[in-house]
């Protein structure tokens, strides 16, 4: 199916995309591009106007102003619009849509009306093969597991070979171990036939497993657009910091190019007045047990035995709040144990107080 390489010919650039309900500015001046080929992973929490820029896009919504690029080709802005069949842009819905009462194989050869009905078929059926769903073509989506359903929907978006695949939260409807095997399974097969993509999640480890690029929205705007790696280990700002990991926030002061916390001093780079008060964010991986007699004294609070890890509520001296610590290793403390403790530097972010 080397056809369907030519997805990759056609990159999309959106240029200050903005689109207002009422009172509500939904997307507010968004603006980035897709190279060919590439998967992005547009993010954020609910509201952030993620699904309102898939449907602008796709052309069933339209901005207000701004406009979109397909393969260097305007097919939306202030004086064009093309319609949505004709903009050869696929889209997988969060609840599959499928047409209940067409088989899987009608199902994918549903956009390929324009197609002579033989080479509609063949069409079909090689696409069929293509994502490993033949031995489902004769069945209805009713006699279908949520993880086959996926694959037809992918499959009948696929079909018509479009320039851009559209995907809403394709993921969200399967149960927890399903869905990581449908989506690595999509992903490989997607990369495979060099299509470019842009898929909707709001879980942040689909967002940095899956994607080339992660786009994280924030109420309309673009916070960040960079990698995986990138936007986790430098986020520009609290809010990209908290969206991918959950951290200890603890208050400090900037002296001297550090902020100094009642967990030592840690490096920073924030061009703050001196005496600023600042927030030193450490992740509970980077707390370290210590030698007796080493390192930050602390309390065990609570213990929580997760499977792969350890989590404990430890307290602190100097710190007003509970912190979360995260461990691989079995260390068997209970309640009441008293523990010291290091921070790796690496596992500590410093942002502005807000």
């Amino acid at each position: 199916m080397h056809g369907f390489a030519e997805n990759a010919a056609g990159a999309l650039t959106l240029e200050h995309i903005s689109r207002r309900f009422g009172e509500t500015l939904a997307l507010d001046d968004v603006s980035f591009s897709v190279l060919p080929g590439e998967i992005i992973c547009l993010v954020g929490q609910s509201g952030c106007g993620k699904s309102s820029l898939l449907r602008i896009i796709a052309g069933v919504d339209t901005a207000d102003s701004g406009r979109i690029l397909l393969g260097g080709g305007e097919i939306a802005g202030a004086n064009r619009f093309v319609e949505p069949e004709d903009r050869n842009i696929g889209f997988v819905f969060q609840d599959y849509a499928l047409f209940p009462h067409l088989t899987v194989e009608e199902n994918v050869a549903f956009g390929l009306k324009k197609l002579p009905r033989h080479e509609a078929r063949e069409r079909a059926a090689t696409v069929i093969e293509r994502i490993g769903i033949g031995a489902l073509a004769k069945r209805y989506p009713h006699m279908l597991s949520g993880g086959e359903q996926q694959r037809v929907a992918l499959a009948r978006a696929l079909a018509p070979k479009p320039r851009i695949l559209l995907m809403d939260e394709p993921f969200s409807n399967l149960d927890r171990g399903l869905r990581e095997r449908v989506r690595e399974e999509t992903i490989a097969t997607l990369r495979a036939l060099g299509t470019t993509v842009i898929m909707v999640t709001h879980d942040p480890e689909e967002a940095l497993s899956a994607g080339d690029k992660v786009v994280l929205m924030q109420k309309g705007r673009v916070v960040q657009a960079t990698t995986g790696y990138e936007i986790y280990d430098h986020p520009n700002s609290l809010y990209a910091a908290e969206f991918f990991c959950p951290f200890n926030k603890v208050p400090g002061i900037y002296r001297n190019g550090r902020v100094e916390t009642a967990l030592g001093a840690f490096p920073a780079t924030l061009g703050l007045p001196e005496g600023s008060p600042a927030l030193a964010c450490v992740r509970p991986q980077a707390f370290r047990l210590a030698r007796s007699g080493q390192g930050l004294s602390a309390r065990v609070v609570r213990c929580s035995f997760l499977g792969e890890i350890e989590q404990l509520a430890i307290k602190v001296e100097g710190a007003d709040e509970l912190l979360q610590m995260r461990t691989p290793d079995r260390i068997e403390l209970k309640p009441g144990d008293h523990i010291h403790l290091t921070v790796e530097p690496g596992g500590v972010l410093v942002f502005p107080q807000p």
